[in-house]
């Protein structure tokens, strides 16, 4: 999410937005949500795809769940996100629910959602359909060191490949499991990678490097 304070209010972008910048005299397209016109006459134009959303509103009037969550959870790339931490988000989680659930829904981890979870678990060798009691605890604290590794890598390189940055450029971080790469092979051993609808999303795993528990 985008907080930008606009005199007594609070502007929020949300997830789904699409911010691009155009220079004075570009073509704007023509579906649009939101058009800021700059002193230089060049514009910000957003538009909303599916679950996204924007907002204006004064300090302490936003109750959406994501928003608090997004400003009073522990962010995955800081210090503070240790192993401890981690754990006790882990323990505190109902044990029968798959590890798509425990990661990706109920803002337990701040801008990790779907698309970013792909990676994580492959890089992990978990497969987001198994039950979070079924991991060891080897598998666990490996699951722990591939969110900050990978969320890390995906922020520095710019975020991922399949997203879009305010001047309609790719990110930098090549995903290895999205829609991109789906009729591509295993990058580890070469098997055939699954797309499969679970749990209001697509999901992207290997059979043999993600088996199943």
């Amino acid at each position: 999410m985008i907080e930008v304070t606009v005199e007594d209010y609070k502007m929020l972008l949300g997830d789904g937005v699409n911010i691009r910048y155009f220079d004075q005299g570009d073509k704007l397209p023509q579906k649009h949500q939101l058009h800021i016109e700059l002193e230089d006459s060049s514009s910000i134009v957003c538009t909303v795809q599916m679950y996204g959303g924007m907002w204006v509103f004064k300090d302490g009037q936003n109750d959406n769940p994501y928003y608090i969550a997004a400003k009073e959870k522990t962010s995955p790339l800081t210090e503070q996100f240790d192993e401890s931490y981690f754990m006790k988000l882990f323990k505190d989680t109902k044990q029968t629910a798959s590890v798509k659930a425990f990661l990706a829904t109920e803002q337990r981890i701040p801008g990790l959602g779907n698309g970013v979870l792909q990676d994580i678990l492959f890089n992990a060798g978990i497969n987001p359909k198994s039950k979070i009691n079924s991991l060891s605890e080897k598998e666990q604290k490996k699951l722990f060191h591939c969110i900050k590794q990978t969320i890390w890598d995906m922020a520095e390189n710019g975020g991922r490949d399949t997203e879009k940055d305010l001047f309609n450029a790719s990110g930098g971080y090549k995903t290895v499991l999205s829609n991109k790469t789906v009729k591509s092979p295993c990058p580890v051993c070469g098997g055939t990678i699954v797309r499969q609808a679970y749990m209001g999303g697509n999901i992207y795993y290997c059979p043999e490097c993600q088996p199943q528990k």
